[in-house]
């Protein structure tokens, strides 16, 4: 079987080295696209491709329609939106991710824009500290439960709403569950999202939401821009000058955001997932999880069932 790894933003060398000993031990070809310019570079070599591996590239229908043989593809990663799925159902494609590969180093990425924030920045003026201080994670899924392990060592109140996690499995974990997105922010000084983009949460991060935050309460996003309402919370930002907002999802008002100096920051790109180690953890589940696909007919990790 081909097995393409087609990367516009590459694996690094550590990562692409083990995909290919995992590929080539299981008699698989390995081929690999990386640093292409122009889609038609990838449709040409998904042409004869059996599975193909990808980071944050666009699969659709129209890729999906030049893939003749293509039977897999995984995102390395846990977020999907970049795959057409019912696309990639359409034609007997499965398609999977990656979940937890990358948790740790996105749930790490959280505390380092906490510690910035809570210390205005870096700006050299008195700042406050993480300990003793409720943190609200929206979505208690593999990221979250990283970042409330992480809290707990911070000494903070660590609470949580998942509509999909029952609340005595979030209890177990030694967090404390609340009935509501909007009883998370009423309760917390510092809200976490880590929610995925689909319908029903897109732009849901509204003005009326963000405004229960407590005095001086900071948004996290290192979930998707897509669910942030980004006209509301700019006009929340205006009139409320205790409130900030950071982010590694540059926002596409980023200029107007810019405007609050001192209460907003975004990384360049998006940094949740570029650590070394998550990097490799990521690329290597996928070419097993392709191996254990045309070894077994392993689908444990499909998204578009």
């Amino acid at each position: 079987m081909k097995v393409l790894v087609a990367t516009e933003k590459p694996f690094a060398a550590a990562a692409v080295n083990g995909i290919r000993k995992e590929i080539e031990a299981a008699g698989n070809e390995l081929v690999l696209l990386e640093k292409y310019t122009e889609k038609a570079q990838l449709l040409d070599a998904v042409k004869d491709a059996d599975a193909m591996i990808i980071r944050s590239d666009k699969v659709d229908a129209e890729v999906l329609d030049a893939a003749k043989q293509l039977k897999i593809v995984v995102r390395a990663g846990a977020g999907f939106d970049n795959i057409d799925l019912a696309a990639a159902t359409a034609h007997n494609v499965v398609a999977e991710n990656t979940p937890g590969q990358n948790s740790n180093a996105v749930a790490e990425l959280v505390f380092g824009l906490l510690v910035f924030a809570v210390r205005n920045f870096y700006n050299g003026k008195s700042g406050s500290e993480l300990m003793g201080k409720k943190l609200g994670i929206l979505a208690y899924g593999n990221v979250g439960r990283n970042v409330a392990r992480i809290a707990k060592g911070f000494g903070m109140e660590v609470y949580a709403y998942d509509a999909f996690c029952p609340k005595d499995v979030i209890e177990k974990s030694g967090v404390k569950a609340v009935d509501s997105q909007e009883a998370l922010f009423e309760t917390c000084d510092i809200v976490s999202l880590h929610i995925p983009a689909t319908p029903e949460t897109k732009e849901s991060i509204n003005y009326a939401l963000v405004n229960k935050l407590n005095k001086g309460g900071i948004l996290v996003n290192t979930a998707r821009k897509e669910v942030i309402n980004e006209p509301e919370i700019i006009k929340l930002l205006g009139e409320r000058e205790d409130l900030k907002f950071v982010t590694d999802i540059k926002p596409e008002k980023d200029a107007e955001f810019m405007n609050f100096e001192g209460r907003y920051f975004s990384t360049p790109k998006k940094m949740g997932a570029q650590t070394a180690e998550a990097n490799i953890n990521a690329g290597i589940a996928a070419a097993k999880q392709i191996n254990a696909f045309f070894k077994d007919g392993d689908t444990k990790f499909q998204v578009n069932k």
